[in-house]
Protein backbone atom coordinates (compact mmCIF):
# COMPACT_ATOMS: atom_id res chain seq x y z
CA UNK A 1 0.00 0.00 0.00
CA UNK A 2 1.38 3.36 -1.03
CA UNK A 3 0.66 6.53 0.80
CA UNK A 4 0.45 9.63 -1.37
CA UNK A 5 0.90 13.01 0.24
CA UNK A 6 -0.65 15.94 -1.55
CA UNK A 7 0.84 19.33 -0.86
CA UNK A 8 -1.61 22.12 -1.34
CA UNK A 9 -1.02 25.80 -1.33
CA UNK A 10 -2.68 26.76 1.89
CA UNK A 11 -3.42 30.43 2.25
CA UNK A 12 -1.11 32.16 4.66
CA UNK A 13 -2.35 34.11 7.60
CA UNK A 14 -1.68 37.83 7.33
CA UNK A 15 0.98 39.09 9.72
CA UNK A 16 -0.30 40.52 12.96
CA UNK A 17 -0.05 44.24 12.81
CA UNK A 18 -1.23 46.82 15.20
CA UNK A 19 -3.24 49.03 12.93
CA UNK A 20 -4.85 52.06 14.39
CA UNK A 21 -8.37 52.43 13.15
CA UNK A 22 -9.90 55.65 12.08
CA UNK A 23 -12.07 55.64 15.18
CA UNK A 24 -8.95 55.80 17.31
CA UNK A 25 -7.51 58.62 15.24
CA UNK A 26 -10.55 60.86 15.04
CA UNK A 27 -11.45 61.92 18.48
CA UNK A 28 -14.58 63.32 19.98
CA UNK A 29 -15.05 67.05 19.51
CA UNK A 30 -12.60 69.16 21.50
CA UNK A 31 -13.88 71.02 24.51
CA UNK A 32 -15.24 74.53 24.15
CA UNK A 33 -13.82 76.95 23.19
CA UNK A 34 -11.47 76.04 20.37
CA UNK A 35 -7.95 77.39 20.54
CA UNK A 36 -7.41 80.55 18.51
CA UNK A 37 -5.35 78.75 15.88
CA UNK A 38 -7.95 76.02 15.22
CA UNK A 39 -10.85 76.51 12.83
CA UNK A 40 -13.51 74.24 11.39
CA UNK A 41 -13.55 74.26 7.62
CA UNK A 42 -15.41 72.56 4.82
CA UNK A 43 -13.50 70.65 2.15
CA UNK A 44 -14.23 72.19 -1.22
CA UNK A 45 -11.71 70.46 -3.49
CA UNK A 46 -8.81 68.02 -3.50
CA UNK A 47 -5.73 69.74 -4.90
CA UNK A 48 -3.24 66.91 -5.01
CA UNK A 49 -1.65 64.31 -2.83
CA UNK A 50 -2.77 65.10 0.73
CA UNK A 51 -3.64 68.72 -0.15
CA UNK A 52 -7.18 70.05 0.14
CA UNK A 53 -8.85 73.40 -0.34
CA UNK A 54 -10.82 74.37 2.78
CA UNK A 55 -13.42 77.12 3.05
CA UNK A 56 -13.85 78.75 6.43
CA UNK A 57 -17.08 80.37 7.67
CA UNK A 58 -15.60 83.82 7.01
CA UNK A 59 -15.34 82.90 3.31
CA UNK A 60 -11.55 82.60 3.40
CA UNK A 61 -10.15 79.84 1.18
CA UNK A 62 -7.04 78.06 2.44
CA UNK A 63 -4.90 75.21 1.14
CA UNK A 64 -4.48 72.64 3.95
CA UNK A 65 -2.31 69.56 4.21
CA UNK A 66 -3.56 66.31 5.73
CA UNK A 67 -1.67 65.30 8.88
CA UNK A 68 0.65 62.32 8.64
CA UNK A 69 -1.47 60.08 10.90
CA UNK A 70 -4.47 60.31 8.56
CA UNK A 71 -2.66 59.56 5.32
CA UNK A 72 -3.87 56.35 3.76
CA UNK A 73 -6.47 55.89 6.49
CA UNK A 74 -9.02 58.68 6.13
CA UNK A 75 -11.16 59.45 3.14
CA UNK A 76 -11.98 63.11 2.79
CA UNK A 77 -14.73 64.13 0.47
CA UNK A 78 -16.08 67.40 -0.82
CA UNK A 79 -18.47 68.96 1.66
CA UNK A 80 -16.96 67.17 4.66
CA UNK A 81 -15.77 69.08 7.71
CA UNK A 82 -12.27 69.12 9.15
CA UNK A 83 -10.45 70.83 12.01
CA UNK A 84 -7.55 72.91 10.67
CA UNK A 85 -4.58 74.22 12.64
CA UNK A 86 -3.68 77.57 11.09
CA UNK A 87 -0.30 77.97 12.86
CA UNK A 88 1.23 74.66 11.75
CA UNK A 89 2.96 76.11 8.68
CA UNK A 90 3.50 79.73 9.66
CA UNK A 91 7.28 79.40 9.67
CA UNK A 92 7.31 78.08 6.09
CA UNK A 93 7.01 80.52 3.27
CA UNK A 94 4.68 78.54 1.01
CA UNK A 95 1.06 78.36 -0.11
CA UNK A 96 -0.07 75.88 2.56
CA UNK A 97 -2.14 77.79 5.11
CA UNK A 98 -2.84 75.06 7.66
CA UNK A 99 -2.78 71.42 8.63
CA UNK A 100 -5.82 69.16 8.96
CA UNK A 101 -5.53 67.81 12.51
CA UNK A 102 -8.92 66.14 12.88
CA UNK A 103 -11.67 64.84 10.62
CA UNK A 104 -15.29 65.41 11.64
CA UNK A 105 -16.97 62.01 11.43
CA UNK A 106 -19.77 62.19 13.99
CA UNK A 107 -21.26 65.45 12.85
CA UNK A 108 -24.17 65.32 15.32
CA UNK A 109 -21.81 65.41 18.30
CA UNK A 110 -19.80 68.25 16.79
CA UNK A 111 -22.91 70.32 16.02
CA UNK A 112 -23.86 70.31 19.71
CA UNK A 113 -20.67 72.17 20.63
CA UNK A 114 -20.70 75.94 21.24
CA UNK A 115 -18.23 76.74 18.48
CA UNK A 116 -20.16 75.04 15.67
CA UNK A 117 -22.57 77.91 14.99
CA UNK A 118 -19.94 79.75 12.98
CA UNK A 119 -19.78 76.90 10.44
CA UNK A 120 -23.46 76.77 9.56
Amino acid sequence: MRCVLYITNMPRKPPRRIVSTLDDLTSAPPESPLLGSFMIGRISQAQGKYLFTCVFPSGEIVLAELAQIFRGKAWLRRGGYVLVDRTAFEDRGNKIGGQIVNVVRNEKAWRKMDYWYVCS
